[in-house]
């Protein structure tokens, strides 16, 4: 008979833009949801009799948005918070018999951090613009890295884990200083009122320094973004 050891709850789609400039109908909204938190419940529910009988482990794709609430991705950032409560409260309930290690990462190279997430128009250039706004001068991390530290965690048996380590510190900011970084993302993430995002000092600050070539790897500095 065929065992179960370890469940990999990874996918994970996001669209980027502000709440009140949604279309209507919300639907790239609810499809968010669908696949970041509801695509892990309803695998996790299949399979958890068989990791309960190998005393397997769940590793949880979660992601420091879900403290750091970055702008623009209001509904990731909440299917992220509903995916670490959901497994923290899994590993009440389920105790020793599945180990489960929640990772949340913060900038990390993928398709997300190169530009790419669902959108109704299909505009390119806003998409390329959009990513320097969003993933700012924060350094990103290699996929390769991650990926070992998370092999090397849930072998460990942690809890949790965000990667690259020092993004842990973002927890105390948000924690202690909730009004300092709000009002650090209203002052690099926007341009003034009126003016197209391509102004908000973030990208100014990326396309004046040339820091881009310094924090973001090779994979995520290509104008070149993955469509399909």
């Amino acid at each position: 008979m065929d065992t179960v050891d370890h469940l990999v709850n990874n996918a994970g789609i996001n669209t980027v833009c502000m709440f009140e400039d949604a279309h209507p109908d919300m639907s790239l909204f609810r499809a968010i949801m669908d696949t970041n938190f509801w695509g892990s419940v309803y695998t996790t529910r299949f399979a958890v009799p068989h990791l309960k009988n190998s005393k397997g482990k769940i590793v949880v794709m979660s992601s420091a948005a879900s403290w750091m609430n970055d702008p623009r991705t209001s509904v990731y950032n909440a299917s992220k918070a509903a995916l670490t409560a959901f497994f923290d409260t899994l590993r009440i309930e389920l105790g020793s018999e599945v180990k489960i290690t929640i990772v949340t990462p913060g900038f990390i190279e993928s398709e997300i951090t190169q530009g790419k997430f669902l959108q109704r128009d299909g505009n390119m250039e806003v998409q390329q613009d959009m990513r320097d706004v969003q993933v700012s001068s924060i350094p990103v991390g290699s996929a390769s890295g991650c990926a070992q530290a998370i092999v090397n965690s849930a072998s460990k048996g942690d809890r949790y884990l965000t990667q690259p380590s020092w993004f842990r510190v973002t927890y105390l900011w948000k924690l202690f200083f909730p009004e300092l970084v709000e009002w650090s993302y209203r002052l690099s993430h926007f341009s003034r009122p009126g003016a197209p995002h391509q102004q908000a000092p973030s990208k100014k600050i990326l396309d004046f320094t040339g820091l881009k070539n310094v924090v973001y790897p090779s994979s995520i500095q290509s104008p070149e973004i993955k469509t399909d």
